[in-house]
């Protein structure tokens, strides 16, 4: 027989969940049978731990930057009418997580100094869904130990203007940032519903505006920041010389780009949150909008049955059409 766990305010789940027992969690802080903790489950990549007492839950999200955090889990239902869809960028509204790993890449690949450098199919989940400065730190502690964060970030916005100067030239990649299949019809859809829309991306301002603005050339929706009722990034990066904004360390699975966007750029209540749905493809996503207290829409293409999230998706879809049949 199936072996149940109950987590309060998230769900029972059984052992084909993917999701991972412990007897404590990672920084120790709880211990199962003490204090009141029933049980402690990680995601199947360990980048949350939910800590569940007889009512309640907390989740520790780890940080690769040694800034983690622990937040309450609060109970969802969707709710309709639905009044406003968050959705991701990378993977979810553009196809584009091939390209940023691309830099990801280049950029391990100029701190060893070895042009023949590639990632191996397992350093995937770590280098696509999180903030560039967690990607970074994952290949510095695999493959070139010593060297810093700061030395990566310089070569990868190197890289990075590169390319995105190239595109927006009209000389790059031209399937670099490719729309998701019936984007323009779903995007529409909504609008037509009367629902609002709203784009979360962990990607700093830099690199998601571009991919978004290449999205709607393609599909001649005009300008995207006069579409979108809100639009939130991880800001814009912080280099010498420069003023940089809050991002780096706040990124997906950690709620607050969901959270900025529901309760700031649309300016809803917290109290109307069940009404609010949110869409994502990486297994960072779909803990990220289940800890900003939304439901949570998981779809393919990503990483969410890899990172063992999906059992925490209220739903899970194959196509924006079933996106968009699940919350008429």
């Amino acid at each position: 027989m199936a072996h149940l766990v109950s987590i309060p305010n998230l769900g029972s789940f059984s052992d084909d969940s993917r999701l991972i027992p412990l007897t404590q969690c990672s920084d120790s802080v709880f211990k199962v049978g003490r204090n009141g903790v029933v049980s402690i489950t990680a995601t199947g990549d360990g980048k949350v731990e939910f800590i569940a007492f007889e009512k309640h839950t907390l989740a520790y999200v780890k940080s690769a930057m040694g800034y983690p955090a622990y937040y309450p889990v609060h109970p969802v239902r969707l709710q309709k009418p639905v009044r406003a869809v968050l959705m991701d960028l990378d993977g979810t509204s553009v196809r584009s997580e091939s390209f940023w790993i691309g830099i990801i890449q280049k950029t391990t690949a100029s701190l060893l100094d070895d042009p023949d450098f590639e990632l191996e199919d397992a350093d995937l989940p770590y280098v696509s869904g999180h903030s560039v400065s967690e990607h970074l730190a994952y290949c510095i502690d695999k493959y070139c130990p010593g060297r810093t964060v700061e030395d990566a970030r310089t070569h990868y916005f190197e890289h990075t203007h590169r390319e995105m100067r190239e595109i927006m030239a009209g000389w790059g990649s031209p399937d670099a940032f490719v729309p998701s299949p019936g984007l323009k019809e779903f995007l529409y859809e909504l609008k037509a519903m009367g629902v609002r829309i709203g784009l979360v991306s962990s990607g700093l301002y830099e690199k998601a505006y571009p991919e978004i603005l290449s999205a709607f050339r393609t599909l001649d929706m005009g300008d995207p920041e006069a579409f979108y009722d809100a639009f939130i990034t991880a800001g814009f990066p912080l280099r010498k010389g420069e003023m940089g904004t809050l991002g780096e360390l706040a990124p997906k699975p950690h709620p607050w780009l969901y959270a900025e966007a529901f309760r700031v750029g649309l300016g809803m209540d917290f109290d109307d949150r069940n009404s609010v749905v949110g869409i994502e493809d990486s297994g960072a996503g779909v803990c990220s909008i289940r800890l900003a207290g939304l439901p949570t829409i998981g779809i393919s293409g990503g990483n969410i049955v890899e990172s063992g999230t999906r059992a925490l998706c209220d739903l899970y879809c194959e196509t924006l059409d079933e996106v968009l049949d699940a919350i008429r």
